[in-house]
């Protein structure tokens, strides 16, 4: 899904629909679907699941100068906000490596192009249980995108997430800032579809039964605001749910329905793969 990525002064404003993330196809679904049926011994393990997180942060010259760089202050705040968004849900992150690479073909990456298949295909380490977190000034006017736990198996290379280099906190795309970019790619990357898919008309929705169906994206923080309407349809608009488009200011939750399916997808595609 795509965006225009406008620049202002030194901020980089980002304009609507910002994740690149696909939905999955209704072969994968299908597979998805099937391991819910399986006892998922995952789900009754009290203790965290720790997951190692490698950086990849691709840079740039100009003028004899790199550009897109960030700094370590930056990973360990973007580590931060995903444990305090993580932790109830039985998942923390650790940073356990970083790499600089300076590839100006990489610089402005975008989603399915041979600049990602070559730049992860080089980088990408560890197992299906380690993220891989790569930073760039990516391109289309992009926040980020993801890949899903099923789609380990097929593509272990390709497994991971991206990000715009100013979303991380600190940065300078205006109103997505604090590392909620992260937060929403890395509910992919642990099973999780925007709270808007399916709209109002398809049942299954998100496949999460606890978060209120959306019609559309939600952009700023629109309080109040209800897209699905009448008796089939009860609550508002989720705008505060980490999968939605909202800013990273309005952005501060999962439910519990999102966390169980979070653990079952890791157990049946992560865990020791």
């Amino acid at each position: 899904i795509l965006s225009a990525l406008v620049l202002a002064a030194s901020s980089v404003k980002i304009d609507k629909k910002w994740c690149a993330t696909r939905e999955m196809s209704a072969e994968k679904d299908a597979v998805v679907s099937q391991n819910f049926g399986v006892v998922n011994t995952f789900l009754s393990r009290p203790q965290l699941t720790k997951i190692k997180v490698h950086f990849h942060i691709i840079t740039s010259e100009e003028d004899g100068q790199v550009v897109g760089d960030i700094t370590t202050d930056q990973i360990h705040r973007q580590v931060k906000r995903l444990n305090d968004a993580y932790l109830n849900y039985g998942f923390k992150f650790s940073t356990e490596s970083t790499t600089r690479i300076k590839n100006s073909s990489w610089y402005n990456v975008v989603p399915e192009s041979q600049e990602e298949i070559d730049m992860k295909t080089s980088l990408r380490k560890g197992s299906a249980e380690e993220l891989n977190f790569y930073v760039a000034n990516i391109g289309d006017g992009l926040l980020g995108w993801a890949t899903f736990p099923s789609d380990y198996q097929e593509a272990p290379k390709m497994d991971g997430v991206v990000c715009l280099q100013g979303s991380l906190p600190g940065g300078n795309a205006e109103n997505y800032n604090l590392g909620d970019t992260a937060t929403h790619e890395v509910g992919h990357w642990l099973g999780l579809y925007h709270t808007f898919q399916g709209g109002c008309s398809n049942e299954r929705g998100d496949y999460v039964s606890d978060t209120p169906a959306e019609a559309s994206p939600a952009f700023e923080c629109p309080v109040g605001r209800n897209t699905c309407t009448g008796e089939k349809f009860p609550g508002d608009d989720p705008i505060t749910n980490y999968m939605d488009y909202t800013y990273d200011t309005c952005m501060n939750s999962f439910t519990p329905g999102q966390g169980e399916r979070m653990k079952k997808l890791w157990g049946s595609f992560r865990a020791g793969k």
